[in-house]
């Protein structure tokens, strides 16, 4: 206990001189959100990967999809690793650089309003991350107060609490730029842990090899009389799964918090250097916690709800607790740096975009070019620390929003997950991506869109999840290009000078 209580205190002094350090460059609204644009490509790369992976992917996601898929769940963390990384990096990355740096947009919403020319659309957009952000946010809350109670025997709700004020504290002190750098050092914290507790589970199993045998050894949940399933290449359920994959991997490019990465990167230098660095990071990362994740079996029956569903997201908080004292305080770290910095970048995206999209939105777009008004230079700044003021404050009201429900959260993680994905990937993904590729997006198939993936996601909560949410939410993703391609041929385009002037960045 003493050793586990050392460690995390000096992680969190670490987490808070980081943010001390960084209040300088955080005066101005586009240091405190952005980092000033000069981010390099390593430390981008970190965020990325440790905004992408968190207590959700370790606790949640891990002991859920490693019990229904066994071995076979590990495709989700390959899949995470060349589609949610590598293929963003390719696809996303340097186009979503130079043209939001030209229309000097700084929020996702922003980038709708701005590309489509439409206030209303950046009003919108604004809403729909805040909203659904914050149940995702709880996902979060919950994994990692959910191995803080095994860890260290306290209990669920003061483990929430702790961990809300302290990333609110090195949020609110040094913006995105003590984010990058927690996340750089909460980073290597991931890599070492994870091969550490793998290496440590198995042992406890007999190695790799026994373990393996063991698996295949198990009785198919639909067919007793059938053993290997859980220890196939492609697992019991081969479509599901493929669900999954689509949902975690591709989710990623239409969410606000992970495109926002390359809004603030420095370069294309930097940008070949984090594609490599974020895929690597992923393979790791995220291969390695549903590896782990896949062979829960092998440690029993997990515990049961009254009405008898499966707690999953204690599977592999008892993997854990088998370990000794020592590795249970790595594993804590482990999750705690995984958390802390997806936390980081969800309130940081949160208040954002509330404080620039909602507050402050008074941007005008005039053919093409994006003016703010004719203000004298002491106004300016006025406003500008104003900005960043209220940015403080909305950190603080997301971070007791998203408290109060981690604090009774309604479903297991990932369906708290799932939820938020489908809604803000299903609204965004389509219109955002094709939206830096080709011109005859139209401003109607966007609204269709975003009434597609919300649509879609609350009608299937209203009438209780007959759709797996996670299904429903890889649904909602690869349904939204048909959407927008659709109405986008069948709506009028919009003016080709403004088009023309917005996509002038490429050339």
């Amino acid at each position: 206990m003493l050793i586990k209580i050392i460690l995390t205190l000096i992680f969190f002094a670490v987490t808070v001189t980081v943010g001390i350090y960084s209040r300088r460059q955080a005066s101005s609204v586009d240091g405190f959100v952005l980092g000033g644009r000069k981010v390099g490509g390593w430390l981008t790369a970190f965020a990325y990967g440790t905004s992408y992976f968190s207590a959700v992917v370790f606790v949640g996601y891990a002991g859920q999809f490693g019990w229904k898929y066994g071995l076979s769940s590990t495709w989700i963390g390959v899949g995470n690793a060349v589609i949610g990384s590598l293929l963003a990096w390719i696809v996303l990355a340097r186009r979503t650089r130079l043209m939001t740096r030209h229309i000097n947009s700084c929020t996702m919403p922003d980038f709708f309003g701005t590309r489509y020319n439409s206030h209303k659309l950046r009003v919108v957009a604004s809403i729909i991350v805040f909203v659904f952000l914050i149940p995702y946010t709880a996902g979060v809350y919950k994994g990692i107060s959910t191995l803080f109670e095994m860890g260290f025997g306290i209990p669920y709700q003061y483990c929430a609490l702790v961990m809300a004020t302290l990333t609110a504290l090195y949020v609110i002190l040094g913006g995105y730029r003590a984010t990058a750098v927690n996340d750089f050092i909460q980073g290597v914290i991931m890599l070492a842990g994870i091969v550490v507790v793998i290496f440590s589970v198995l042992k406890l199993k007999g190695g790799l090899s026994e373990a393996l045998s063991a698996m295949a050894q198990l009785p198919s949940d639909n067919d007793p009389g059938l053993n290997g399933r859980f220890a196939s290449i492609l697992g019991p359920d081969p479509w599901n799964l493929l669900g999954v994959v689509i949902l975690t991997s591709l989710g990623t490019w239409g969410l606000p918090q992970m495109v926002g990465k390359f809004y603030s990167i420095a370069d294309d230098a930097a940008i070949r250097r984090g594609t490599i660095v974020s895929t690597v990071f992923a393979l790791i990362v995220a291969g390695g916690c549903y590896f782990l994740g896949g062979f829960g079996r092998l440690f029993g029956t997990p515990s049961f709800f009254s009405d008898g569903r499966i707690d999953y997201d204690a599977i592999v908080p008892s993997m854990i607790s088998t370990l000794p004292d020592a590795l249970i305080a790595i594993v804590v770290l482990l999750v705690l740096s995984a958390s802390m910095s997806t936390l980081a970048s969800l309130v940081l995206t949160s208040a954002s975009t509330m404080t620039l999209d909602l507050i402050y939105s008074d941007r005008k777009i005039v053919g093409g070019e994006v003016e703010s008004g004719a203000i004298d230079d002491a106004v300016a700044k006025r406003i500008e620390q104003r900005k960043v003021v209220i940015l403080r404050v909305l950190i603080v009201f997301f971070v007791v929003i998203s408290l109060m429900l981690a604090l009774n959260p309604p479903t297991f993680i990932a369906q708290l997950m799932g939820i938020s994905w489908g809604a803000l990937a299903g609204a965004f993904l389509a219109p955002f991506l094709l939206g830096l590729y080709w011109k005859g997006v139209t401003k109607a198939s966007v609204w269709a869109c975003f009434a597609w993936g919300v649509g879609l996601t609350l009608t299937n909560m209203v009438l209780g999840n007959p759709v797996n949410p996670i299904i429903c939410g890889a649904i909602a993703m690869t349904g939204g290009f048909v959407v927008v391609a659709f109405v986008s041929m069948l709506t009028p385009k919009m003016d080709r000078s403004f088009t023309d002037s917005i996509f002038s960045c490429y050339r």
